[in-house]
């Protein structure tokens, strides 16, 4: 891994990007793909053949199965290996979450105990709590969960009400307060529960064991979806919490449960790939089985449209996660290098990439909800059946715009956090935009092509000065307004989102090259026609509801124009581009790029 830090998280806004500084799904190596055939085949022997018993809560039957996940190591992978752990690098945590997320329920229980449930002990733990606790958790024999939110206390989560007294002996905290939406909470031994310490403004974060005296676990919660993941309320009544349980610093929570957040996010933009595939993949088998007037409906134009579609949804996605990953894993090398902890190397990266984690949230989770809902389409009156496939993936997907702080939160998050950056001086963002603000009255729309990925390369530069051009104009407008402007700060965001993602698509092709023989790269580059083509429209109606809502008389013809300059690419027939992405599917019978 190299020990070079190229680019700060939000600075892809500003810097050109080599295709050879990112990770690319294709570049696992053996003992990664080996992990990855593992969780495979977990999910094709201990999930997928007993999906009802899942959904129905059989009791004991999740933590059994999260068991033998532990018994594999699949518990571990992002343990030290002085706590029974296998150590892995980001980039394998995220394989390993990709892979299981096709496991609908039991990936929720999965990436909650490895994730959320685990990650505050990794990450903050002092070493006797590590030693006392990891080994069992990444081994399975105790599970964990992660207790933030309560009934008033969502997306404002510090204002939970969650309390925290010491005792007079001064050996204990007395734990009073009641959580919600506990993920895995109906067997969970382990609760990183946040609260406040007597009139403390912010949280801490406490390690409560589920045996002790005072909690008291509800019945689990009917859901929509996710119906085999159990999810509970939880009530703390006078709970005996001793003082070496107290999980970082006092008032360390808020900060723990922020950097835990990032995490989660990519790793949900991460974990929807598995199932994005999977829903893809059997939309085309239904699609090669079934006829109507007398032919496969495959081979009907709609039906390719919607393939290449979801083609293009779960390829995009996995490219934008995966380089977001290893820019993480980079930071935290270089942390270690600089000597600090496996803890604080690994959150402060999470941190840093705190933007393109919220991206990968937000675009996963809407990208696997199309998949999933053009998967019942395909499917026609049967995709409504409770009997298919496409029902569970279509209930399961739903959460994972609310999971990790909802995709609203995060479209703020997005954009609020780059602007921040630019204002503190961390990145150079506001003087990028002052000067393309200023050059709007001499913009031409003319080029002159130079080469396919040169092409696409400009196209993109051209998104970004979309966004710095919005960002200025809006930051000079409302100036410490901004914030309750939540509409503009949601187009920049979207704006944002959809030029990192159509970047990371066209730097993963443009490595493939090397890979693939010239008639792959055709059907590669079909993907990132469709999709630059698509995101410039995209683009230009996020561009022109910002202009407008911002309303700035003096700039908004000048505005008006670049935003017709930036968005201008050159014409893709994307019904033929379409038809040969989905007819490589129909011909494979499965997910196959």
């Amino acid at each position: 891994m190299e020990k070079e830090l190229k680019i700060r998280g939000g600075e892809f806004l500003l810097k050109e990007i080599d295709a050879n500084d990112i990770f690319i799904p294709e570049e696992f190596d053996e003992e990664q793909q080996m992990i990855a055939q593992t969780c495979d085949d977990f999910l094709e022997t201990e999930v997928f053949p007993i999906l009802d018993r899942i959904d129905s809560q059989e009791p004991g039957l999740m933590r059994k199965i999260l068991q033998k996940a532990g018994e594999l190591g699949l518990l571990g992978i992002s343990v030290p290996e002085e706590y029974e752990g296998f150590g892995q690098n980001i980039v394998t945590s995220m394989l390993s979450a990709d892979k299981l997320g096709a496991g609908y329920s039991f990936s929720v229980a999965f990436s909650a105990h490895t994730g959320i449930g685990t990650l505050p002990l990794v990450y903050y733990g002092n070493e006797e709590q590590k030693q006392k606790y990891l080994p069992k958790l990444a081994s399975g024999e105790l599970i964990a969960s992660y207790c933030l939110t309560e009934p008033n206390a969502g997306s404002d989560a510090n204002s939970g009400t969650t309390k925290a007294v010491l005792s007079e002996d001064g050996k204990h905290y007395i734990l009073n307060g009641q959580k919600m939406w506990i993920t895995n909470g109906g067997f969970a031994d382990i609760h990183t529960v946040f609260a406040k310490i007597d009139n403390d403004r912010v949280h801490s974060a406490f390690i409560v064991e589920s045996k002790w005296d005072g909690v008291v676990i509800n019945p689990e919660e009917k859901k929509m979806g996710i119906k085999g993941s159990s999810t509970v309320q939880i009530f703390y009544n006078d709970v005996k919490v001793p003082v070496e349980n107290l999980l970082g610093r006092r008032g360390e929570g808020f900060r723990i449960a922020l950097n835990i957040l990032h995490m989660g996010r990519l790793k949900l933009g991460a974990n929807v790939i598995g199932l994005s595939k999977r829903a893809t993949t059997q939309s085309v088998n239904y699609a090669n089985e079934r006829k109507q007037f007398g032919t496969f409906i495959s081979g009907f134009g709609s039906i390719k449209h919607k393939l290449a579609e979801q083609v293009i949804k779960a390829f995009t996605n996995e490219s934008a996660v995966y380089r977001a990953t290893k820019d993480v894993d980079v930071v935290a090398e270089i942390n270690k290098a600089a000597g600090k902890e496996y803890g604080p190397a690994n959150i402060e990266a999470f941190a840093e990439f705190a933007p393109e984690a919220a991206i990968m949230k937000v675009y996963g989770s809407e990208s696997l909800d199309y998949i999933a809902d053009e998967t019942v389409q395909i499917m026609g009156g049967m995709g409504f059946s409770a009997e298919m496939p496409a029902d569970r993936a279509y209930r399961d997907s739903r959460i994972n715009r609310i999971f990790e702080g909802t995709n609203e939160i995060n479209r703020i998050l997005i954009a609020d956090t780059i602007i921040k950056r630019g204002q503190k001086g961390v990145i150079k963002l506001f003087d990028k935009s002052k000067e393309i603000f200023a050059g709007l009255d001499h913009l031409s729309d003319k080029y002159e092509p130079k080469g396919y990925f040169e092409d696409k390369s400009f196209y993109i530069s051209n998104f970004k000065n979309v966004a710095l051009m919005l960002i200025e104009a809006a930051v000079n407008k409302f100036q410490r307004k901004l914030v309750h402007e939540q509409e503009v700060l949601n187009s920049i965001a979207d704006i944002i989102m959809l030029t990192y993602v159509a970047e990371s698509t066209m730097l993963r092709i443009k490595k493939l090259e090397s890979m693939k023989t010239p008639e792959d790269m055709k059907l590669y580059k079909d993907i990132l026609d469709v999709y630059v083509f698509e995101t410039a429209a995209e683009i230009y109606k996020h561009a022109m509801d910002a202009i407008y809502s911002i309303e700035d008389e003096e700039h908004t013809e000048k505005m008006l124009k670049g935003v017709k300059v930036y968005t201008k690419v050159h014409g893709v027939n994307v019904k033929e581009a379409r038809r040969r992405i989905a007819d490589k599917l129909i011909e494979e019978n499965k997910y196959c790029y």
